[in-house]
């Protein structure tokens, strides 16, 4: 900064030299009104990613439960664990992609709506078609990983004590 004063003083005396400040300086203060409601939109984004992950391997834990017998049987009939695994994985995807279908049809009708949002995000539309991949992207990944925890425990299955419960 001493130099910057120095040099406008070299160049014309009459130059008054006040208040200098970096440019990061200058843009973290222009962005500072907007930091606490861009955080809490991230933490209320990341706590909706959790209560969908905990919901879908809930409901697929519970479907699979269900489904003992019918994964006994057909394990017995020469199923073998990745088949089972690929069974339950795809009734998560199904439900994650008929989900982000319904979402994502929704989200372009409200984008009217949204856009009055549209200060918090630098560069970024209200329906930026990288932001709707990629929030497609994380939750399937979230759905793949709920759904193969339940899918596991389903492939571990004894196919004989499953047949006899019935």
């Amino acid at each position: 900064m001493p130099a910057i004063g120095k040099a406008v003083y070299e160049a014309g005396s009459d130059q008054p030299v006040y208040s200098i400040h970096t440019m990061q300086e200058l843009v973290s203060e222009s962005m500072g009104r907007q930091r606490l409601p861009m955080i809490l939109l991230v933490a209320f984004a990341m706590l909706a990613l959790l209560l969908s992950f905990v919901g879908t391997y809930g409901v697929i834990s519970y479907s699979t439960a269900r489904q003992e017998h019918e994964m006994g049987m057909r394990m017995a009939l020469g199923a073998g664990k990745r088949d089972i695994l690929r069974m339950v994985v795809g009734q998560g995807l199904r439900l994650a992609v008929i989900g982000i279908g319904v979402g994502a049809v929704t989200a372009l009708v409200l984008t009217r709506a949204l856009a009055s949002f549209s200060h918090l995000l630098y560069g970024v539309g209200a329906s930026d078609p990288l932001s709707f991949l990629v929030t497609s992207l994380v939750l399937v990944g979230a759905v793949i990983l709920a759904s193969y925890v339940p899918a596991r425990r389903s492939g571990r299955l004894d196919p004989i004590s499953a047949l006899r419960h019935e």
